[in-house]
This record gives structure tokens, C-alpha cells and sequence, in this order.
């Protein structure tokens, strides 16, 4: 079980309680990305398992009727022990999704696997008429190109900043440059995408206020996407009047998780130091 100091962040260890998440937000007019923890396997069984956990997942959205869909890290499900082993995995989890009307996302990792991820995006998104997408990442020096690339499949982007710590020669390290860009992709991405393949991935107001803007200016149907337990009243607020999406993980992989939530920002790290202390 998981304990109360962690439960803010991850909404479980089964995807029973995942989907009982997912229907009390519901309520609440915000949509759920379930994420079953879990990465960077080197064998193909663990791989082959969670992307079977997946599979199960989708039939459980099915059954309960929820506003949800998934999203798959690429070294879960195969990308470091071969990227046929990747694609394959990839392959049946979003056939069985498209049989269930259930929206598959493909998370992004660090530099190494990009092209192999947006090569298996673009060939699912084609395949799959638009039932799939893609995180990018603003960070990223290539990014501006990859943007382009992908402006006219049928899929959708979901834009951040990007997590991973890469080497300075491929990415922006300083928060000003990476804040600069990710206005720059963002107004890219209104101008140029269709309405509805456009993600915006973020929890900073500035970039919040910005997308809003480049509503108003272009028209662009689009979405929010933040994550669980990370300015949930916000959330709450904008789903009353734009389309907004909260991204769930849970599995019994939370430790790892919790933690990097925990450390990122000083009022979750208080948040967890409060409820350590029990006040």
C-alpha cells in the first residue's frame, strides 16, 4: 500500500485503484493520463509484461467507461533491449487501444532515444489515423526541427521543457533560454498544427497564460496536461474552461517516482516533510 506521504503524487499500486482515481477527477471536468510506472528494462520479459499490463489497463478504461487514456515510456516496454522490441510492444498495445477508442501517448526519455521514438510515433500515428502522441521536449537544440517534421502527422504533441539533464551541446540548460524556446515552439505549434494536436505540458503560470493567449490569437483547439498532485486547484479551475488532462502514474514502482516529484519543487518537498511530521 501506498502510504499517504506518497498518495498525492501516485494514485495507487493496482490499476483499480488508477481507475478510481480517474473517476473522481472525472467529476471534477479533467481528463486522466495513466502512466503504469516502470523503466530502463534490459531484458525482453519485463517489457513484454508491462506492455500486457498496459493491454489490461485498456480493457479496464473499456469496463468502467472513464475519461482516460495511457501513456508508455519507451525503455519500459523494450527500447533498451531492441528497438524491434520496442516497436512490437508499441504495436499491440495501440492496436488494442484503437479497438477500445482509448488514446495512446509515448513518453519521451533522454537524448539517446529520441529517433527511435519519433520514428515509431510517426509510423503509429500514420497507421493508427491519429490515435497516438508524442512528448517532445523544448530543451532539446533539435527540437525546432523535429517540430516541423511532425507538424503535419496525424497525432498529437504534447510540449515540455524536458527533465533530463543532457549534455550542453545538444540542449539549453539555462531556465531563460528553455523559457524562450518553449514560447517559441508553442506559438509554432498554434500557427501550424491542427486543432486538437496540440499538448501543452506544463505547470508554469507564465507558459499557462501564454497558451492562452495564442487561443485567443489563433484558434487552435488544444489541451493542458499537468501532473498529479502538482497544482490541482489550478487544474480544477482550468478545466471549467479549456480541456484538461492529469497525468496519473501508479504501480508498485512509486518510490522512485515520489521522490523526483518530491525533490523537483520546494512546496513538494514541504508538502512530504509536513507529512512526515503528521501536521
Amino acid at each position: 500500500m501506498i502510504p499517504p506521504i506518497a498518495d498525492r503524487f501516485v494514485a495507487g499500486e493496482s490499476p483499480a485503484e488508477a481507475i478510481q482515481h480517474a473517476q473522481a477527477v472525472n467529476q471534477r471536468g479533467v481528463s486522466v493520463i495513466l502512466n503504469l510506472l516502470g523503466e530502463h528494462y534490459h531484458e525482453r520479459g519485463p517489457a513484454d509484461e508491462d506492455a500486457e499490463a498496459y493491454i489490461r489497463l485498456l480493457e479496464d478504461i473499456e469496463t468502467a467507461d472513464v475519461d482516460a487514456c495511457v501513456s508508455v515510456k519507451p525503455s519500459q516496454v523494450g527500447l533498451n533491449v531492441g528497438v524491434h522490441v520496442f516497436r512490437e510492444n508499441m504495436e499491440r498495445i495501440t492496436e488494442q487501444a484503437a479497438r477500445r477508442d482509448v488514446f495512446v501517448w509515448i513518453d519521451m526519455e533522454d537524448h539517446t532515444t529520441t529517433d527511435a521514438t519519433i520514428d515509431t510515433y510517426e509510423q503509429l500515428a500514420y497507421r493508427y489515423e491519429g490515435g497516438v502522441g508524442l512528448a517532445i521536449q523544448a530543451n532539446l537544440k533539435r527540437t525546432e526541427d523535429d517540430l516541423e517534421r511532425l507538424a503535419d502527422v496525424p497525432g498529437k504533441i504534447r510540449l515540455v521543457k524536458g527533465a533530463y539533464d543532457e549534455p550542453a551541446e545538444i540542449a539549453y540548460k539555462r531556465k531563460e533560454e528553455v523559457n524562450r524556446v518553449y514560447r517559441e515552439y508553442m506559438e509554432f505549434m498554434f500557427e501550424e498544427f491542427d486543432d486538437g494536436a496540440v499538448a501543452i505540458g506544463s505547470h508554469d503560470p507564465q507558459m499557462i497564460e501564454f497558451a492562452k493567449q495564442l487561443y485567443d490569437e489563433y484558434g487552435t483547439d488544444f489541451e493542458f496536461q499537468m501532473l498529479m498532485g502538482v497544482r490541482t486547484d489550478e487544474q480544477y479551475d482550468l478545466a471549467r474552461e479549456y480541456e484538461m488532462w492529469q497525468y496519473v502514474p501508479y504501480g508498485g514502482k512509486w518510490f522512485s517516482y515520489f521522490y523526483r516529484r518530491a525533490m523537483e519543487r520546494k512546496e513538494n518537498l514541504l508538502f512530504a516533510v509536513r507529512a512526515v511530521l503528521g501536521r
